[in-house]
Formats: C-alpha cells, sequence, structure tokens
C-alpha cells in the first residue's frame, strides 16, 4: 500500500493508524503547496483533486477522505481494536465520533488558516471552541471510545495538533488526552517520519 501525504496534514491520521496497526505501507510525501510528489511527479497526474491523505493498494483500488482511509488501514488489524468491529452499536459511535471530528473540527481549521477578515476568524474560533468543549464534556475515559484508543483518537489527535501550531487554548482535558496520545510509540515515530 501507499499512502501520499503532507508532513501534519490530516493524512497524519492514516499514518498513525498504519504504525498502530503495524501495516507495511510506503509513505509518499506531496507538497500541497507546488502539487508535487518527492520524485517531482504533478501530485494531479495521481489524483485530480490533489489533496492527502490518496491509499493506493496493492492492486491499485484508492481510497481518498481521511476518515475512510483510516477506517480502512484500522480495519485491516481488527486484533488491533482501532475500530470496532462491523455490525456494533460501538461502530456506529466511533462512525459518529469521525464523522463529527471531520465535519465540526477539522473544517474549521480552514477559514483560520486561509481567511483575513478577523469577525470570520473571531466567530470560527467561537464554533471550534465550543465543539472542542463538547468533545471535553463527552470525554469520560482516556479515549473516545472508552479504555480502547481508536481512530478516532488519532484524528482528533491531529486537530489539536493544528490547535496547538495556531496558539489556541484548548479545554485541560483535552490537554491531557493530547500528551496522553503524544506519549504513544507509533504516534511518536510517525511525528518523527514527518518532521514534527
Amino acid at each position: 500500500m501507499k499512502l501520499y501525504y503532507t508532513p501534519g496534514g490530516c493524512s497524519l491520521v492514516p499514518h498513525i493508524i498504519a504504525r498502530e496497526a503495524d501495516l507495511d505501507i510506503e509513505l509518499i510525501k506531496v507538497d500541497v503547496k507546488t502539487h508535487r510528489v518527492e520524485d517531482g511527479t504533478d501530485y494531479f497526474r495521481i489524483t485530480k483533486l490533489g489533496l492527502v491523505p490518496l491509499l493506493i493498494l496493492d492492486d491499485e483500488s484508492r481510497l481518498s477522505e481521511v476518515q475512510v482511509v483510516a477506517q480502512y488501514l484500522a480495519d485491516q488489524r481488527p486484533q488491533s481494536e482501532l475500530a470496532p468491529l462491523e455490525g456494533t452499536f460501538t461502530r456506529y459511535q466511533h462512525q459518529q465520533w469521525l464523522s463529527f471530528i471531520s465535519t465540526e473540527i477539522h473544517k474549521s481549521f480552514r477559514p483560520l488558516i486561509r481567511s483575513s477578515d478577523t469577525a470570520t476568524i473571531s466567530e470560527t474560533k467561537d464554533r471550534l471552541m465550543n465543539r472542542l468543549g463538547y468533545i471535553s464534556d463527552m470525554l469520560k475515559s482516556d479515549y473516545l471510545m472508552g479504555e480502547t484508543f481508536s481512530a478516532a483518537d488519532a484524528y482528533l489527535f491531529v486537530t489539536l495538533l493544528w490547535a496547538k501550531h495556531l496558539q489556541l487554548s484548548i479545554p485541560s482535558k483535552l490537554e491531557v488526552f493530547f500528551e496522553r496520545i503524544a506519549a504513544r510509540p507509533a504516534v511518536q515515530t510517525a511525528l518523527s517520519v514527518e518532521g514534527l
């Protein structure tokens, strides 16, 4: 399998999952500003959207969208418990967290990075802090799904990494969560490989 990634981007989520699951994966770095792959190839020739992550399987099948790629990789090693088993209610709760993080947290960072309108930035920060507060209130254990680290935790961790990069103040419970995830060996390896 090949995973096209950008250091520190949302592609860090499947990178972490691949390491947690001990999957054999080839990492291919993409510069999203120039849309060039490490070897100079135009990334738009590989994927028309030019977005990461992109997972290409050995049979050339492709998956994109961070929550889908993360779920797929987690499912490759069910014994890793990175995603609840298919058909269980907890599976849908996990998918609910992946979806919430994608739509309510991840997407909130775009205007914070790209907008110069102070009203938009202020409104976006308020909404993001409200959503992070909700997650903090819902976090009753070490991880989103209880006592077991999951793909949703990796996704939340990456978005909290972005919040820290932007010097946003996050709820104290999420600070503890962030440090817990950052201490995981697979996460440390992924961060190191991506130069973070």
